[in-house]
């Protein structure tokens, strides 16, 4: 009687697991779901796209102080960032600062 029971359990568990499985793919898959999930990865990607205009801008921000310190000095930018390393690491183009 005993294992009857413990199976009966079992098979009741096993049951109830499977449903919500199936139940949440069934709303996954309805048109309510499908548009949460469009509306989420719309919400992701606006997310993404504020990212990268931040960094953008904050790039441009920094390269606009080189170009007015360039300025200010009556310096190209080039020889501006060769004087900034003086290990004589590669630049962006590729040259060593000591030519």
């Amino acid at each position: 009687m005993i294992r009857r029971a413990l199976w009966l359990g079992i098979g009741i568990a096993v049951g109830v697991v499977v449903a919500r499985k199936i139940t949440q793919a069934v709303q996954a898959y309805s048109p309510a779901g499908l548009a949460g999930s469009a509306r989420n990865s719309a919400a992701g990607v606006l997310g993404s796209m504020r990212d990268f205009i931040a960094d953008v801008r904050e790039g441009m921000a920094e390269r606009e102080e080189q170009i007015h310190e360039a300025f200010a000095r009556g310096v190209s930018i080039e020889d501006l960032e060769h004087e900034s390393d003086p290990y004589g690491r590669m630049n962006q183009n590729g040259a060593g600062a000591g030519r």
